[in-house]
């Protein structure tokens, strides 16, 4: 650039404006534009995002090769670094259990790091060392594959605002205890982990995931939870844990997020649900529900079709509902008891606000059927309900379409959407 003619108007922008265009840039390249000229010499090395993957440097069939590359690369640019680093994000399958992290970190600890993502590859976990702990500007934490295990001295993360732990290696105590220990906390994610028993405080949390082998969820302190995404995956174990259970999980899960304005629940949740005693009246309303995608509700379940018809019938603002269902239709078939829908169903329900229904993996059995009937009779502004049909449901695919042309309809725009494959 030195020899080019004219002036060079990229060197002379403002140091913000070259940063940030640093940063678009993978950091291999980003370094590699040392060599332009002596303006640019050092200009990526006070970049406070710092990305680092496989891509930094060339790959080979040799893996020890890589490896010493992607140290070396990594071990210059922390020690070239001038100025404050707040992102630090490693994403690797080769530096499983590498000593060179620990030295990294105890660097990035001392550099005011704000947003630490490792996203470590299969092979051995990787301890986190305590120097982490010691990282108290930190608010952002992602952890893939590590053991996690926080110093007694520990008093949490006071500016965390986002935790995500994958095959994270952590005793059901310490998660808790960080969990609660992270006062302005407002986004959780928590997946594959096993048999564990959990309680969430978190008085800021707005975002919650979950994916794992949960034997019992507790939202004990969550008022401001404003989206769910819930996966709990089942064991022999946890159904025999479930079968002891008491006290009503629809209340202790559901029973304290009022501004809850979208829910995800996965295979077994509302199996999850509808566990323990009757739960009575609903505590409360969830007027700002929206968006509710339930995956694999059991339509041979009474329970789990009272959990359903709880959640639903509780946010008058609900625009879209989407339910796969997991019925045994021969067990369906033989024990009906239409008169349920009468019973449970309340005569002055009107979804006012739904618009969309989709039923995926629907068989056809009477209270699958009944539930459509029942959406249909009570949305005012429905536009449109999609079905599709079990995979397993063959013959019967066009009597189901025909039962449910004959369903009385409370908006005149619905449109039935039938989806054979």
């Amino acid at each position: 650039m030195d020899d080019v003619s004219g002036p060079d108007l990229i060197s002379d922008l403002p140091q913000s404006i070259i940063e940030s265009i640093l940063t678009r840039l993978p950091i291999r390249d980003a370094v590699r534009t040392s060599i332009l000229s002596s303006k640019w010499r050092y200009k990526w090395s006070s970049l406070t995002q710092l990305v680092f993957d496989e891509k930094c440097v060339v790959l080979s069939s040799d893996r020890c090769d890589v490896e010493d590359s992607l140290v070396k690369f990594i071990t210059r640019a922390l020690f070239l670094h001038q100025g404050p680093i707040h992102k630090f994000q490693l994403t690797t399958n080769y530096l499983q259990c590498c000593p060179d992290i620990d030295q990294w970190l105890l660097f990035l600890s001392r550099n005011d790091i704000k947003e630490l993502v490792l996203e470590l590859g299969e092979g051995e976990w990787f301890r986190v060392p305590s120097c982490l702990f010691n990282c108290r500007k930190l608010t952002r934490l992602e952890l893939f594959r590590c053991e996690f295990d926080p110093p007694p001295s520990f008093k949490g993360f006071l500016s965390l605002k986002s935790l995500n732990l994958h095959q994270v290696l952590i005793s059901p105590e310490a998660i808790e205890n960080l969990i609660s220990s992270c006062p302005v906390l407002e986004s959780l994610a928590l997946s594959y982990f096993d048999c564990l028993s959990l309680t969430i405080r978190a008085p800021h949390l707005k975002y919650l995931c979950l994916e794992g082998e949960f034997k019992d969820i507790c939202l004990e302190n969550t008022p401001l939870l404003v989206a769910m995404s819930i996966a709990m995956y089942m064991t022999d174990d946890i159904a025999e844990h479930f079968e002891q259970s008491s006290g009503c999980n629809f209340n202790r899960f559901l029973g304290g997020v009022p501004h809850l304005e979208r829910l995800i629940g996965h295979i077994y949740f509302t199996k999850y649900l509808s566990i323990g005693d009757d739960c009575g009246k609903v505590p409360i309303t969830y007027n700002r529900l929206q968006v509710v995608e339930l995956y694999q509700v059991s339509f041979e379940d009474m329970k789990e079709i009272l959990v359903v018809l709880r959640l639903i019938t509780n946010s008058p603002n609900l625009k879209e509902l989407q339910i796969s269902g997991s019925s045994n239709t021969l067990a369906a078939v033989e024990a009906p008891d239409l008169d349920f829908w009468e019973r449970k169903c309340p005569s002055d329900c009107t979804f006012k606000k739904l618009r969309v229904v989709k039923m995926t993996d629907v068989s056809g059995v009477p209270h699958e059927m009944e539930f459509i009937k029942f959406l249909l009779a009570n949305s005012p502004v429905l536009e449109t309900v999609s079905i599709s049909p079990c995979v397993y449901v063959i013959d019967g695919r066009v009597n189901m379409l025909i039962e449910l042309l004959r369903f009385k309809r409370a908006s005149a725009q619905a449109e039935i959407v039938f989806i054979p494959d």
